[in-house]
């Protein structure tokens, strides 16, 4: 999901996002995203704590520094905890059209090898906000993709990466422009 990170800091560095990425978070000290953000001198933080409780309470504490209005999950795949929850408001991005092939164990590559081998016609992206359930969160937009006759768990991801990251900018543009209105 490094991509989907990577796409929000081009469009606001080629000034078609209008928005600024405070901080970018993270539970694994080499994912790519840090690496990105720091190259754009972007603050980033690594999670430490493993337990959901700990890891809510460390990150309100780490947020409350920085002024946060929308927090975007890429590739984050830990619960969020209650204080972030009621505290912030979140969105995921998901390679699936929910509620279809969601949930625990259902990221990434999982989610294109199980669409593909369930022969589906469509899969595609959705966006959603998020709550205590992995998934399950009001759906914001669902993007479709067709499945070609043999298509691969590989050229599925391709497929859905391009139409996802298309949809988070343009849900993130919506936010900012609902936010000021």
């Amino acid at each position: 999901m490094a991509q989907v990170c990577g796409s929000i800091i081009d469009n606001i560095r080629s000034g078609k996002l209008n928005a600024k990425i405070n901080l970018v978070v993270s539970d694994n000290p080499n994912a790519f995203a840090l690496t990105r953000a720091k190259k754009y001198g972007i603050d980033t933080y690594v999670i430490s704590s493993t337990s959901l409780e700990e890891r809510d309470s460390e990150l309100s504490h780490e947020l409350a520094k920085y002024d946060i209005d929308l927090i975007v999950l890429a590739g984050y795949l830990k619960m969020i905890g209650p204080k972030l929850i009621e505290g912030y408001a979140i969105i995921n991005t998901h390679p699936s059209l929910l509620p279809s092939y969601g949930g625990t164990g259902m990221y990434g590559m999982n989610v294109h090898t199980a669409v593909v081998s369930a022969k589906e016609k469509f899969s595609g992206a959705t966006v959603h906000y998020v709550n205590s359930k992995y998934d399950e969160g009001d759906i914001i937009s669902q993007v479709f993709v067709t499945l070609a006759e043999n298509e691969t768990p590989e050229s599925l991801a391709a497929k859905v990466q391009e139409v996802e990251k298309v949809q988070l900018i343009n849900i993130i543009k919506d936010f900012i422009t609902n936010s000021r209105s």
